[in-house]
């Protein structure tokens, strides 16, 4: 990747969907363990390339996916392609901090040798631990311009309006949130985060949209997930309650000539979302891109957050600040 020229986008005009590789990486909290994933270089770059060719360049990723593995991946896959096609996005982990007094400066270091990149493009607080603690030498690397937009994930309202304000102070702003968000998950929602992104024009991605496949469809009861997966473990003692929520996915779907995932794509679209999705195979690429130029009604969007209500499925991570 060449890294001489900057990506020439606005925060108003990324793509309606965005990639992510979690699932790419291998090792501690990488996608083989997590997901049970072992993707080949041809498989991961072929997925990359069905994106690029459809215009489609963002994608995210970070240091704590595999311990720098997942990056690694990123960079091979886009290895042919120039640094100004790309948008690239990764995060700065709090629990992997190094004892210098410049963790933050560290960890941009290392994620940016391991995309091949001298600047990135989203640069992450990944999650609340030790809040407002980093907030200082992200303003450094704006300042520097090593990143070009600071955004903040798994943090609860306050802690938005607080890095907010603490960033504005110096001519920045949070450019953007990243929360965990989909039909079975709608902390963001209720707790006014979506509707602060909207009033702030600040885009708001949202992760785990399929709930790590258990709103694709593609599993139930006969049918689960990986066993020896976390997200087996996670979601298949949920599949049972699952159903009925999926199965009316399923004929929604139908109306617009959407999958069961895709509807769950569309349907974070339609609440003002910027979907992450994880992408192992091309055809996921392709079916996040229909998805995203669908709009449900806002009866099917009412019905379905009902149905997702009464399965009463708890999918919260032990990671999310979810107080405020």
């Amino acid at each position: 990747m060449s890294t001489q020229t900057q990506t020439t986008y606005t925060l108003s005009s990324l793509p309606k969907v965005a990639f992510g590789t979690w699932s790419w990486g291998s090792g501690f909290r990488g996608g083989d363990n997590i997901f049970g994933n072992n993707l080949s270089a041809e498989q991961m770059h072929e997925v990359f390339k069905t994106a690029l060719e459809q215009g489609f360049n963002l994608w995210d990723t970070a240091y704590a996916y595999g311990l720098g593995s997942s990056e690694q991946a990123l960079r091979q896959a886009a290895q042919n392609y120039a640094r100004h096609e790309l948008i690239l996005s990764t995060k700065f982990t709090p629990q992997l901090a190094d004892n210098s007094t410049t963790p933050v400066a560290h960890s941009f270091a290392t994620s940016a040798q391991n995309l091949a990149t001298d600047y990135l493009d989203f640069y992450w607080i990944h999650n609340s631990y030790n809040f407002g603690k980093w907030t200082d030498e992200a303003i450094a690397l704006l300042k520097a311009g090593k990143v070009k937009y600071v955004g903040v994930s798994n943090h609860n309202l306050e802690q938005i309006k607080q890095i907010d304000a603490a960033l504005q102070a110096e001519g920045f702003r949070v450019s953007a949130v990243q929360n965990h968000f989909s039909l079975l998950f709608r902390n963001s929602d209720h707790t006014g985060i979506l509707d602060y992104c909207k009033e702030q024009g600040i885009p708001f991605f949202a992760y785990m949209v399929l709930e790590q496949g258990a709103l694709s469809g593609r599993y139930n009861v006969n049918n689960p997930l990986p066993a020896d997966s976390l997200r087996g473990q996670t979601y298949n003692k949920a599949l049972p309650q699952l159903e009925t929520l999926t199965n009316r996915m399923a004929q929604i779907g139908e109306k617009y000539q959407l999958s069961t995932a895709q509807v769950a794509i569309a349907y974070a679209i339609t609440k003002g979302t910027l979907p992450l999705i994880g992408a192992t195979k091309p055809y996921h690429v392709t079916e996040a891109i229909a998805a995203s130029k669908v709009q449900l009604t806002l009866q099917e969007v009412a019905e379905l957050e009902a149905l997702a209500d009464a399965t009463g499925v708890d999918t919260t991570g032990g990671w999310e600040a979810i107080e405020n």
